[in-house]
């Protein structure tokens, strides 16, 4: 080791600060910082910190003593961990201050049966990005030192149960490293999570709570990341319903996202979502919390290195950054909406800018099939789907500039990487989660056909996709180009038409051009599809609509088709004065309100500039209209 540390308390009046020394392999040594603890001491001088118990102590009076712990871990973290002398039957208190967060919490468990005597005082044991408190036969909890901010994101763990009854029962001391001391054997033990364990613990835990704070840790310290993610996935997938607290397809996407690329920077948890829950309000059983802000320390030296720099990163950070620094999708929300809607009105920025952000779709598109091991059965990435590329290329853009503007002395490219594997791995999580339920409910691509009737298995994978989509709508992220397709198909299957055309109103199915043209194709003119399709039809934007038309040969459509072709040629219309009546010959019927209509439409079809306008529109003429209206008129009179 080429550097240590010594952390001491000077207790001064009724202060008490910590202190640390460090030495390096020359023999110098440094005072690194003090910090002030809000904690009794009733002895004046110094002592010392992580020391453990003297071995002519009584082990058995071990609960008289107080406890004090000073941890650290690479990433930056400060914390120290206080547990005051035991004075109560009934219940015990500890306090952990987060100096790298700025502030403290400190909780209160209850011992549960009086019956059971306390002979020992509070275990603190260092695991890296969590610190384990337990008291043998009492409690367990799993605090998380790097995001301690929502209670929900630790474990507690209360009472007679499994976990607590496998806890060692003689005395431990924490040493650097997850090195654990057994006072009693003299034995060195490195301690670390159990992955089996907490896997088993996920399924069987019937608490919201529980489940997402062993959620992160799971994902937190994982060794073999590819199956837990499968192991994961598999849970939420059985499980998508069974959470009230938070959305459970939200917290994996964020969660895995965010510690599958964490480690390649030490200030990326200060600029990407770890968690989609901002607030937790829910009581957590068992235990009683109270935080309180505390004095950041003081660096007693100006040059860092290593764990300095870090540490001292997050108390600049603490200091000076309000509110926090966080990615959200919020800028990319009104630029995507600003470009859907330039492209219905056909007014357009830059079709550099627009190629620029699909092309970055494509890159990531690339990223995403280079992650997969195996074919995905799901039939995704089979169209185009402008509006998803642009939103996957808009936030790779805002996700890039978000890290440039905060990550000093990182390369303009790799940050690009990063960005563009963040935004890859979350459309990977997507299509996991999808093709996890289409390979156990053993789907096949001829769900995208209408001329069938649905299975359980399909509306079972409908209800998937929907949870899906609420869960990335409300986050604004980018769904697999064909999502929306193979949404609305397997809504047609599985829906009563007025369930169908509920949920297209209120946005959770949205009308794709493929979609819809093979519904056309595929559906016969029966009085059942005949309702459906004319009931899709007059939900189409109008762009779309107009080339759906065309495949359908039926009256209704056929006077959509005028109508519209009507519409586009009365809008600018100015009547002019007449100087000639009709002539009745030219008209097979004699309807005079039909009869003047159809003469207006051919005069101004006839107008060359009439004819330059609507170039390149449907084949439409007044012949036509008078047709559609003919035939229109007739259907309703029953004739």
């Amino acid at each position: 080791m080429s550097e240590q540390r010594l952390y001491y308390i000077d207790l001064k009046k009724s202060r008490s600060i910590l202190k640390c020394i460090q030495f390096c392999a020359n023999e110098n040594f440094n005072l690194m910082f003090e910090a002030p603890l809000d904690i009794s001491l009733s002895d004046s001088g110094f002592k010392l910190v992580n020391f453990g118990c003297d071995n002519l102590q009584d082990q058995e009076k071990l609960s008289k003593y107080l406890t004090l712990c000073v941890f650290t871990n690479h990433t930056g973290s400060l914390c120290v961990c206080y547990s005051p002398k035991f004075d109560s039957w009934e219940q015990i208190t500890y306090s952990v201050f987060y100096f790298h967060k700025g502030h403290s919490k400190t909780f209160t468990a209850p011992l549960g049966s009086t019956n059971s005597r306390v002979t020992q005082g509070i275990t603190f044991l260092n695991l890296d990005y969590y610190v384990a408190v337990y008291l043998p036969g009492h409690f367990f909890h799993l605090l998380n030192i790097q995001h301690p901010d929502l209670i929900c994101h630790s474990l507690f763990s209360t009472g007679n149960n499994e976990v607590i009854d496998m806890l060692p029962h003689s005395p431990l001391q924490s040493l650097s490293g997850s090195l654990v001391l057994d006072w009693c054997s003299g034995k060195l033990y490195r301690a670390f999570l159990n992955q089996s364990y907490l896997l088993e613990f996920l399924w069987n835990t019937r608490l919201d709570c529980e489940k997402i704070a062993v959620l992160h840790c799971v994902l937190s310290c994982g060794r073999d990341p590819q199956f837990l993610e499968t192991k994961i996935i598999q849970w939420v997938s059985e499980n998508i319903s069974a959470c009230h607290s938070f959305d459970l397809i939200q917290e994996f996407i964020i969660a895995s996202s965010y510690w599958s690329t964490y480690p390649e920077t030490s200030n990326w948890d200060k600029l990407l979502p770890y968690s989609s829950v901002l607030t937790w309000t829910t009581e957590i059983p068992g235990i009683t919390l109270v935080t309180e802000e505390i004095a950041l320390p003081l660096m007693k030296v100006h040059s860092f290195q290593g764990y300095w720099e870090k540490l001292n990163f997050h108390l600049e950070y603490v200091k000076y950054s309000k509110p926090p620094l966080h990615y959200n999708n919020s800028v990319v929300r009104r630029e995507w909406h600003s470009l859907i809607s330039e492209e219905k009105t056909g007014k357009r920025r830059s079709k550099v800018y627009v190629r620029n952000i699909l092309d970055t779709a494509i890159k990531v598109i690339s990223n995403l099939e280079a992650r997969s091991l195996e074919p995905r059965l799901t039939p995704l990435f089979q169209e185009e789907d402008n509006p998803q590329r642009l939103l996957m290329g808009l936030m790779v853009s805002e996700l890039k500039d978000h890290l440039l503007r905060h990550l000093q002395g990182v390369e303009k490219k790799k940050i690009e990487q990063m960005a563009l594997d963040y935004v890859s791995k979350l459309l990977d999580l997507i299509c996991q989660v999808l093709e996890t339920s289409w390979r156990k409910h053993n789907l096949h691509p001829w769900v995208l056909h209408f001329d069938r009737q649905a299975s359980v298995a399909e509306c079972a994978v409908f209800h998937i996709m929907t949870r899906i989509l609420e869960a990335t709508n409300s986050l604004f992220l980018p769904l697999p180009p064909g999502f929306h397709t193979l949404h609305i198909s397997l809504g047609v299957h599985c829906l009563p038409l007025h369930n169908l055309l509920h949920y297209i109103d209120s946005g959770v199915l949205l009308l794709t051009e493929t979609a819809v043209t093979r519904l056309m194709e595929d559906l016969d003119n029966t009085e059942k599809n005949e309702k459906l399709k004319f009931s899709i039809i007059v939900r189409l934007p109008p762009l779309i609509g107009q080339k759906i038309c065309r495949l359908w040969d039926h009256p209704m459509s056929s006077n959509i088709i005028s109508r519209n072709h009507v519409k586009r040629l009365l809008q600018n219309y100015k009547k002019q004065p007449q100087s000639s009546r009709i002539d009745k010959s030219s008209f097979s019927i004699e309807f005079l309100p039909l009869n003047y209509f159809i003469e207006t439409l051919t005069d101004l079809e006839s107008s060359s500039q009439a004819l330059y306008a609507f170039e390149g529109h449907d084949n439409v003429d007044a012949t036509f209209v008078e047709e559609a209206a003919l035939k229109h008129t007739m259907m309703l009179l029953g004739l």
